[in-house]
Protein backbone atom coordinates (compact mmCIF):
# COMPACT_ATOMS: atom_id res chain seq x y z
CA UNK A 1 0.00 0.00 0.00
CA UNK A 2 1.22 3.24 -1.12
CA UNK A 3 1.10 6.86 -0.87
CA UNK A 4 3.31 7.65 -3.76
CA UNK A 5 1.09 9.34 -6.76
CA UNK A 6 2.81 8.49 -9.30
CA UNK A 7 2.64 5.23 -8.13
CA UNK A 8 -1.40 5.06 -7.66
CA UNK A 9 -1.58 6.25 -11.45
CA UNK A 10 -1.49 2.38 -12.61
CA UNK A 11 -4.06 1.63 -10.03
CA UNK A 12 -6.19 4.61 -11.33
CA UNK A 13 -6.08 3.32 -15.02
CA UNK A 14 -6.68 -0.02 -14.13
CA UNK A 15 -9.83 1.05 -11.95
CA UNK A 16 -10.71 3.76 -15.22
CA UNK A 17 -10.70 0.66 -17.42
CA UNK A 18 -12.90 -1.54 -15.11
CA UNK A 19 -15.22 1.37 -14.46
CA UNK A 20 -15.73 2.10 -18.83
CA UNK A 21 -15.76 -2.22 -19.59
CA UNK A 22 -19.20 -1.68 -17.12
CA UNK A 23 -20.21 1.77 -18.51
CA UNK A 24 -19.79 0.16 -22.27
CA UNK A 25 -22.80 -2.28 -21.17
CA UNK A 26 -25.77 0.07 -20.52
CA UNK A 27 -28.40 1.27 -23.08
CA UNK A 28 -30.76 3.40 -22.37
CA UNK A 29 -33.00 1.59 -19.58
CA UNK A 30 -29.99 0.94 -17.63
CA UNK A 31 -28.44 4.65 -17.76
CA UNK A 32 -32.22 5.63 -16.73
CA UNK A 33 -32.33 2.83 -13.40
CA UNK A 34 -31.58 3.72 -10.02
CA UNK A 35 -28.36 3.41 -8.77
CA UNK A 36 -27.17 2.70 -4.71
CA UNK A 37 -27.46 6.67 -4.03
CA UNK A 38 -30.63 7.93 -3.32
CA UNK A 39 -31.91 10.04 -5.29
CA UNK A 40 -29.47 9.22 -8.24
CA UNK A 41 -29.78 7.22 -11.41
CA UNK A 42 -27.15 5.65 -12.76
CA UNK A 43 -26.61 8.51 -15.12
CA UNK A 44 -26.18 10.97 -12.47
CA UNK A 45 -23.33 8.49 -10.88
CA UNK A 46 -21.59 8.66 -14.27
CA UNK A 47 -21.39 12.01 -14.96
CA UNK A 48 -20.46 13.00 -11.30
CA UNK A 49 -17.80 10.58 -11.94
CA UNK A 50 -16.62 12.68 -15.31
CA UNK A 51 -17.04 15.88 -14.17
CA UNK A 52 -15.08 14.55 -10.62
CA UNK A 53 -11.95 13.67 -12.70
CA UNK A 54 -12.29 18.12 -14.44
CA UNK A 55 -12.36 18.96 -10.92
CA UNK A 56 -9.37 16.85 -9.95
CA UNK A 57 -7.41 18.41 -12.69
CA UNK A 58 -8.54 21.95 -11.67
CA UNK A 59 -6.96 21.30 -8.17
CA UNK A 60 -3.45 19.90 -9.69
CA UNK A 61 -3.49 23.17 -11.92
CA UNK A 62 -3.88 24.76 -9.18
CA UNK A 63 -0.98 23.13 -7.43
CA UNK A 64 1.29 23.02 -10.28
CA UNK A 65 0.69 26.71 -11.07
CA UNK A 66 -0.02 28.00 -7.51
CA UNK A 67 -3.57 30.07 -8.89
CA UNK A 68 -6.19 29.81 -6.44
CA UNK A 69 -7.91 27.18 -9.03
CA UNK A 70 -11.24 25.86 -7.14
CA UNK A 71 -12.39 22.27 -7.94
CA UNK A 72 -15.94 23.15 -8.49
CA UNK A 73 -17.05 26.68 -9.25
CA UNK A 74 -19.84 26.03 -6.29
CA UNK A 75 -21.61 23.73 -4.65
CA UNK A 76 -24.66 24.59 -7.07
CA UNK A 77 -22.71 24.72 -10.01
CA UNK A 78 -21.29 20.70 -9.29
CA UNK A 79 -25.19 20.08 -8.52
CA UNK A 80 -26.52 21.53 -11.89
CA UNK A 81 -24.04 20.04 -14.15
CA UNK A 82 -24.56 16.71 -12.71
CA UNK A 83 -28.67 16.92 -13.25
CA UNK A 84 -27.88 18.37 -16.26
CA UNK A 85 -26.00 15.69 -17.31
CA UNK A 86 -28.07 12.62 -16.09
CA UNK A 87 -30.09 11.95 -18.80
CA UNK A 88 -27.72 11.58 -21.86
CA UNK A 89 -27.38 8.80 -24.18
CA UNK A 90 -25.08 5.97 -23.23
CA UNK A 91 -22.70 7.03 -25.86
CA UNK A 92 -22.16 10.47 -24.08
CA UNK A 93 -21.42 9.54 -21.25
CA UNK A 94 -19.08 6.88 -22.18
CA UNK A 95 -17.32 9.24 -24.12
CA UNK A 96 -17.34 12.04 -21.27
CA UNK A 97 -15.80 9.64 -19.35
CA UNK A 98 -13.23 8.65 -21.11
CA UNK A 99 -12.06 12.11 -21.69
CA UNK A 100 -11.88 13.19 -18.33
CA UNK A 101 -10.07 10.36 -17.58
CA UNK A 102 -7.43 11.55 -20.43
CA UNK A 103 -7.43 14.85 -18.90
CA UNK A 104 -6.89 13.87 -15.33
CA UNK A 105 -3.89 11.64 -16.53
CA UNK A 106 -2.52 14.51 -18.87
CA UNK A 107 -2.73 17.04 -15.57
CA UNK A 108 -0.87 14.07 -13.33
CA UNK A 109 1.80 13.21 -15.67
CA UNK A 110 2.26 17.55 -16.06
CA UNK A 111 3.03 18.00 -12.53
CA UNK A 112 6.73 18.61 -11.21
CA UNK A 113 8.23 16.92 -8.32
CA UNK A 114 7.96 19.64 -6.67
CA UNK A 115 4.28 20.87 -7.14
CA UNK A 116 2.64 17.48 -5.40
CA UNK A 117 3.79 18.93 -1.58
CA UNK A 118 1.82 22.12 -2.11
CA UNK A 119 -1.62 22.38 -0.05
CA UNK A 120 -4.95 23.23 -1.91
CA UNK A 121 -8.52 23.97 -1.09
CA UNK A 122 -11.25 20.81 -1.32
CA UNK A 123 -14.44 20.73 -0.09
CA UNK A 124 -13.06 18.80 2.44
CA UNK A 125 -10.94 21.28 3.25
CA UNK A 126 -6.58 21.52 2.43
CA UNK A 127 -4.91 18.86 1.27
CA UNK A 128 -1.72 17.82 0.19
CA UNK A 129 -1.48 17.50 -3.86
CA UNK A 130 0.25 13.57 -3.11
CA UNK A 131 -3.35 12.84 -2.00
CA UNK A 132 -5.34 13.90 -5.09
CA UNK A 133 -4.32 10.75 -7.22
CA UNK A 134 -5.91 8.32 -4.32
CA UNK A 135 -8.88 11.21 -4.07
CA UNK A 136 -9.64 9.93 -7.71
CA UNK A 137 -8.94 5.97 -6.90
CA UNK A 138 -11.23 6.53 -4.15
CA UNK A 139 -14.35 7.99 -6.25
CA UNK A 140 -13.72 5.47 -9.06
CA UNK A 141 -13.63 2.39 -7.07
CA UNK A 142 -16.70 3.00 -4.56
CA UNK A 143 -18.54 5.07 -7.20
CA UNK A 144 -18.30 2.27 -9.40
CA UNK A 145 -20.21 0.15 -6.23
CA UNK A 146 -22.82 2.46 -6.46
CA UNK A 147 -23.46 1.97 -10.23
CA UNK A 148 -25.03 -1.57 -8.77
CA UNK A 149 -24.01 -3.43 -11.75
CA UNK A 150 -21.91 -6.18 -10.53
CA UNK A 151 -19.11 -4.51 -9.61
CA UNK A 152 -18.94 -4.90 -5.41
CA UNK A 153 -16.52 -4.19 -2.86
CA UNK A 154 -15.48 -7.85 -2.75
CA UNK A 155 -13.90 -7.07 -6.35
CA UNK A 156 -11.78 -4.11 -4.76
CA UNK A 157 -7.57 -5.04 -5.16
CA UNK A 158 -6.42 -5.86 -1.65
CA UNK A 159 -4.32 -2.69 -1.39
CA UNK A 160 -7.17 -0.29 -1.96
CA UNK A 161 -9.44 -2.42 0.22
CA UNK A 162 -6.99 -2.23 3.34
CA UNK A 163 -5.83 1.79 2.71
CA UNK A 164 -9.67 2.54 2.40
CA UNK A 165 -10.50 0.80 5.26
CA UNK A 166 -7.22 2.74 6.99
CA UNK A 167 -8.24 5.58 6.05
CA UNK A 168 -12.10 5.73 6.95
CA UNK A 169 -11.16 4.32 10.46
CA UNK A 170 -9.03 6.98 10.94
CA UNK A 171 -11.29 9.62 10.23
CA UNK A 172 -13.83 7.94 12.75
CA UNK A 173 -10.81 8.38 15.69
CA UNK A 174 -10.62 12.35 15.07
CA UNK A 175 -14.34 13.05 14.68
CA UNK A 176 -15.23 10.95 17.83
CA UNK A 177 -18.96 10.73 17.02
CA UNK A 178 -18.21 7.01 16.32
CA UNK A 179 -19.12 3.87 18.37
CA UNK A 180 -16.39 2.22 20.23
CA UNK A 181 -15.88 -1.45 18.05
CA UNK A 182 -12.75 -3.14 17.50
CA UNK A 183 -12.19 -3.85 13.85
CA UNK A 184 -10.12 -6.84 13.28
CA UNK A 185 -9.15 -8.21 9.69
CA UNK A 186 -9.68 -12.16 8.50
CA UNK A 187 -6.43 -14.46 8.81
CA UNK A 188 -4.97 -11.46 10.86
CA UNK A 189 -3.89 -10.22 14.32
CA UNK A 190 -3.54 -6.79 13.20
CA UNK A 191 -6.83 -4.71 14.34
CA UNK A 192 -8.41 -1.35 14.40
CA UNK A 193 -9.51 0.33 17.49
CA UNK A 194 -12.30 3.32 17.62
CA UNK A 195 -13.15 4.99 20.82
CA UNK A 196 -12.48 3.05 24.23
CA UNK A 197 -11.53 -0.28 24.01
CA UNK A 198 -12.92 -1.07 27.05
CA UNK A 199 -16.21 -3.87 26.51
CA UNK A 200 -16.13 -2.63 22.73
CA UNK A 201 -17.55 -5.62 19.86
CA UNK A 202 -14.80 -6.44 18.09
CA UNK A 203 -16.03 -6.41 14.26
CA UNK A 204 -13.94 -9.06 11.79
CA UNK A 205 -14.40 -9.72 8.20
CA UNK A 206 -12.19 -9.38 5.15
CA UNK A 207 -10.43 -5.78 4.66
CA UNK A 208 -12.87 -4.07 1.79
CA UNK A 209 -15.99 -5.74 3.40
CA UNK A 210 -15.02 -3.93 6.45
CA UNK A 211 -14.60 -0.62 4.42
CA UNK A 212 -17.61 -0.88 2.47
CA UNK A 213 -19.77 -1.53 6.10
CA UNK A 214 -17.97 1.67 7.78
CA UNK A 215 -19.17 3.72 4.62
CA UNK A 216 -22.80 2.82 4.23
CA UNK A 217 -22.10 0.77 1.12
CA UNK A 218 -22.94 -3.16 2.57
CA UNK A 219 -25.21 -3.94 5.21
CA UNK A 220 -22.21 -6.10 6.73
CA UNK A 221 -24.23 -8.97 6.60
CA UNK A 222 -20.80 -10.99 5.96
CA UNK A 223 -18.97 -9.91 9.33
CA UNK A 224 -18.88 -11.36 12.89
CA UNK A 225 -19.51 -9.22 15.85
CA UNK A 226 -17.93 -10.98 19.16
CA UNK A 227 -19.45 -11.35 21.21
CA UNK A 228 -22.76 -11.98 19.60
CA UNK A 229 -25.00 -9.13 18.54
CA UNK A 230 -26.12 -6.70 16.07
CA UNK A 231 -22.92 -4.75 14.00
CA UNK A 232 -22.75 -0.91 15.91
CA UNK A 233 -24.05 1.91 13.71
CA UNK A 234 -21.30 3.90 11.85
CA UNK A 235 -21.59 7.57 11.54
CA UNK A 236 -22.33 8.75 7.92
CA UNK A 237 -19.25 9.14 6.08
CA UNK A 238 -18.19 12.04 3.93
Amino acid sequence: MTTDPLLLTGEVDDATARLLRTAATFDHTDIAAASLLPGWTRGHVLTHLARNADGFVNLLTAARTGEQVPMYASAAARAADIEAGAGRPPDAHLDDLRRSADRFAEAVAAMPAEAWTATVDTPRGPRVAALLVWGRLRELEVHHVDLAAGHRPADWPEAFGHRLLHEVATDLVERGDAPPMVLRFDGSRHELVIGDRAGAPVVTGAAPELAAWLIGRSRGDVLTVTPDGPLPEPPEWI
